[in-house]
């Protein structure tokens, strides 16, 4: 016997709903979910597979739940990467940004509760909320994207959030966020009564360009920053699924309280310990990437399109009348993009020299530039 949906109990706030993702075809250039489009050089490749065979020989056993290792080893690229020194106690790791993000809501959001974003920004916040029952509140961003401080400080007035989502670069957008904005919603944040955590979101921070600061050089100062990152893009990781957070020891072992047990596998830390072995010789292609993302930027400004700053691995472009065309002619040549964000608007993934002319050539077709 089985049963539709219909007939079984799911909860009324469910009903009708879709899950997230953004298609998954078989075509020659992927360039749609910001992924890295270099897979890990063999060296690297043989690393990975050596630490989980050694990995494997212990699956009998429960992982080390707090994986201090790895949390060394995410301190130590940090050092390096941003400059700024963090205390093991100081890192938290999970299966993706996207748990860590979810492990923050279920920590201090709830019902009765607010967390706070500025739209248009990634669809996923809302979903976190939602599935913490935690309220959800966009406020605005401004016709090029940016975050004016006076809004943000109202809008956290306003509402009162016990979490604030910034996400920097955004997604969809690329924009980064300045430091005096991030300062301006600290300290709104900090008069919020009860309290209010503002995470940044740094899951394109390897990519900002050159004089981007990270948030990371703000946590000495505010206890209730949260700075959130990914191995997913820059590394070339997407597939091992690792993400991780700077805060203040208190906000982590907030974060400890929620996780379930052992959520970090014995194998996806053998394999992220094993590729931050090698996180010169992988961040040595977010350079090229980062060229090629300028480049691209150039080249669809000097054919008339309106192209938001990006400090991503990824473009936000247009404006079109029917995008979904524009969309569906790129598809039909081969060329996966997204169609996301504000109307009008596309976004691609920077990939490889060879994703880039095949991109080009398809848009001037379709699009009569």
């Amino acid at each position: 016997m089985t049963a539709d949906l219909g007939a079984l109990p799911l909860r009324p706030d469910l009903a009708g709903l879709e899950p997230y993702g953004a298609p998954q075809l078989d075509v020659p250039h992927l360039l749609n979910v910001n992924e890295n489009p270099y897979a890990p050089a063999p060296d690297v490749v043989a690393d990975i597979a050596a630490a989980v065979a050694e990995a494997a020989t212990g699956l009998n056993r429960y992982p080390d739940r707090d994986f201090e290792g790895l949390r060394t080893d995410l301190a130590g690229y940090l050092r390096v990467e941003s400059g700024v020194e963090l205390a093991v106690e100081q890192i938290w790791a999970a299966n993706g940004s996207n748990e860590i993000m979810l492990h923050v809501l279920q920590a201090f959001g709830g019902p009765g509760r607010t967390v706070l974003s500025f739209a248009p920004t990634y669809s996923m916040y809302p979903e976190y909320a939602r599935d913490t029952f935690t309220g959800w509140v966009a406020g605005r961003r401004e016709a090029d994207f940016a975050l004016d401080p006076a809004v943000a400080r109202a809008a956290i007035a306003e509402h009162a959030p016990s979490v604030v989502l910034l996400a920097s670069p955004n997604n969809p957008t690329g924009t980064a966020l300045p430091p005096a904005t991030v300062l301006a919603v600290l300290d709104a944040a900090a008069a919020v009564p009860g309290g209010c955590v503002v995470v940044v979101d740094e899951a394109y921070g390897e990519f900002r360009r050159a004089g981007v600061p990270s948030a990371l050089e703000l946590l000495a100062d505010h206890p209730h920053l949260a700075v959130s990152r990914t191995m997913s893009k820059a590394f070339g990781l997407a597939g091992a699924r690792v993400g991780y957070l700077a805060a203040a020891p208190a906000l982590v072992d907030a974060l400890r309280v929620v996780r379930l047990p052992y959520h970090l596998s014995a194998v996806t830390q053998a394999v992220a310990r094993a590729a931050l072995r090698h996180a010169p010789a992988l961040m040595a292609q977010v350079g090229s990437l980062r060229d090629e993302r300028d480049a691209l930027v150039d080249w669809l400004r000097e054919r008339g399109l309106t192209v938001a700053d990006s400090d991503a691995n990824f473009v936000l472009f247009g404006l079109f009348d029917d995008r979904h065309a524009v969309w569906q002619g790129l598809l039909d040549r081969g060329v996966l993009i997204r169609e996301v964000g504000p109307e009008g608007w596309l976004r691609v993934s920077v990939g490889t020299p060879q994703d880039m002319v095949a991109f080009k050539d398809a848009l001037v077709e379709v699009a009569g530039l």
